[in-house]
């Protein structure tokens, strides 16, 4: 009896041995790897090394100047294993904190078996510099650095702002946040069992942080601060409360300024009431521009060879296109009868556009399949309509209907003459328009100049850009717009020996479906520099308010007339000397 109770136990310390055994070997060479890892995490401490966000600069003149700034902060990150929560409770969670504290005294050490939690972000360098002389055990702070906009309101829809996740949203900070956030680093330290960082260890690594780059725009804050002045203005004295504007030179695609009101302030941008004040309308929001498209169908056809400014056609008034009836907006007696091309482009007729159409196709009589395939070509490829433009920001395409599929496309493209039932952007059109005036190149409108490296501006390269039309249409082209403006519309307020040209439009929005007699868009495209020479810049303007009439004559025309006035000073150009 006493040999089987002993010879039962000598079993039962085999078989418990046995499971040790297979245990150790399942833990030691199965699960190696596994318990290597968990063993690594307590003794291991990892941070990330925060890359300095690059600053944005605006040129004064020939000098950069920052206009996005980075200001040291502090984000906190506490163990809740080796904290303690009464230590914390007024040194992190006290009222002091209470804007940076991203999660509750609660939330912290409502599991202590976490090893890292995010409690605070934008600490300043006084509270930064109370904690670290406290030194509590389980507390790290990492140095970064928030956005602080020195101009306040100045070009905010341009430049955008940067979320609390330190992404850039919209504008610049959204559209080069990958060249301006640059690139993290790691810092993975080897740590003893109270989580204090050894020197020593060849688990040590360091990968160094890139930072960002410091990036340089073509616009002039003397320019930008002026034409948002100008607008606030003409938008306070005409009781409306949309505008945008863009200046550019015309020859080399910078962009000078770009300006949309209302604006906000990219420090508080949480504050906000809505999102759309964050859109810039003038290459994120497509709209019908409406009869500044004139141009670019009169183009096409001085182009062609098949048109000229006396060309002549019989203006009846309207036109029926696809059983639609198409009016000009100006239905005055003297107009009817045979008219000049010049004149139709100087008094806006739609009729004058659609005939331009029509001989662009090889027929006077009517709108052909050739005619609508050649103007969708040039509008598209060679003035860049319903395309991108290359410009260094989030851009939206527009639309530029089929010139052969879908129904009444003939309606549609003697609309599309006179910019109605397309979409483009305003940065499309004014870039069409360089084309239009600067000897016919194509060139890519760019607002970054370049990057600052060690303190000095480091230029980009620029192309001279492709010619697509020919010097001739271009030199016939400024004759025209400059003949449009010197009618009765320019109400003589460009100074004497400048040679200025430009064209309106006025577009009816489309509500439930159909245009709306009782709201309009208002916009002016032009150009300006000295008689006898190449233009100096081009400025676009278009200014609304929802529902309501806004004619581009009595609104649009002023603005531009008023920057370009600016412009001519600003740029100390001469006039022509007699």
């Amino acid at each position: 009896m006493a040999e089987d109770r002993i010879k039962f136990l000598k079993l039962g310390l085999y078989f418990v041995a046995g499971v040790i055994m297979v245990r150790l070997f399942f833990v030691q060479i199965i699960q190696n790897k596994m318990w290597v890892a968990k063993a690594e995490e307590q003794h291991t401490m990892e941070n990330k090394i925060l890359a300095k966000r690059g600053e944005i600069y605006m040129m004064d003149g020939s000098e950069p100047v920052a206009v996005v700034m980075n200001e040291k902060v502090y984000t906190v990150v506490v163990d809740p294993m080796a904290a303690d929560e009464e230590e914390l409770r007024g040194l992190i969670f006290g009222e002091d904190m209470k804007e940076n504290l991203v999660a509750s005294e609660e939330e912290v050490f409502r599991d202590r078996t976490r090893r890292y939690f995010l409690v605070a972000r934008n600490v300043g360098t006084q509270k930064a510099k109370q904690i670290r002389e406290a030194e509590p055990a389980g507390v790290w702070l990492k140095e970064g650095t928030k956005r602080v906009y020195p101009e306040g309101e100045l070009g905010a829809r341009l430049l955008g702002f940067v979320n609390a996740e330190g992404e850039g949203q919209y504008g610049v900070e959204g559209a080069l946040n990958k060249e301006l956030k640059g690139t993290d680093g790691l810092l993975k330290t080897v740590a003893d069992v109270n989580r204090v960082a050894l020197s020593i260890g060849n688990d040590n690594v360091k990968i160094p942080a890139k930072d960002g780059e410091d990036v340089v725009l073509t616009i002039d804050r003397n320019v930008q601060n002026n034409v948002e002045r100008i607008l606030k203005e003409k938008m306070e004295e005409f009781g409306k409360d949309q505008a945008s504007a863009v200046v550019m030179n015309p020859n080399t695609g910078e962009i000078l300024a770009m300006a949309n009101l209302p604006g906000y302030d990219p420090a508080n941008y949480a504050e906000v009431e809505s999102a759309d004040v964050f859109i810039n309308r003038v290459t994120e929001d497509p709209y019908e521009p409406a009869s500044v498209c004139k141009a670019f169908t009169f183009a096409t056809g001085v182009d062609l060879g098949v048109l000229g400014p006396e060309t002549t056609y019989y203006n009846n008034g309207y036109e029926v296109i696809d059983g639609w009836k198409i009016n000009n907006a100006s239905q005055y007696d003297s107009l009817l009868g045979p008219t000049s091309i010049q004149k139709a482009l100087n008094w806006s007729l739609n009729t004058g556009s659609i005939y331009a159409l029509k001989l662009i196709g090889g027929d006077a009589n009517r709108i052909t399949e050739e005619g609508r395939k050649k103007l969708y070509e040039y509008y598209t490829e060679k003035f860049g309509l319903g395309k991108e433009t290359g410009v260094e920001l989030y851009e939206n395409l527009g639309l530029i209907g089929d010139p052969v599929e879908g129904d009444g496309r003939d309606s549609l493209y003697a609309n599309m003459t006179f910019g109605q039932n397309m979409l483009v952007t305003m940065m499309q059109v004014i870039s069409g328009y360089n084309t239009l005036v600067n000897g016919g190149k194509k060139v890519t409108p760019s607002v970054v100049e370049g990057e600052m490296v060690g303190g000095e501006l480091v230029k980009k390269e620029r192309g001279e850009g492709e010619q697509v039309i020919s010097e001739e249409t271009s030199r016939v082209m400024r004759e025209m717009l400059w003949g449009t403006r010197t009618t009765y519309r320019a109400n003589g307020t460009d100074p004497a020996g400048y040679y200025i040209g430009g064209k309106t439009g006025t577009a009816q929005v489309i509500r439930d479906g159909k245009y709306s007699m009782d709201e309009w868009v208002a916009t002016y495209v032009g150009f300006g520099g000295t008689e006898g020479e190449l233009p100096e810049y081009t400025v676009m303007v278009r200014i609304w308010k929802d529902g309501e009439t806004t004619s581009a004559e009595t609104y649009a025309l002023p603005i531009f007339s008023e920057i370009s006035n600016y412009m001519i000073n600003y740029l100390k150009l001469r006039p022509k000397q007699e």
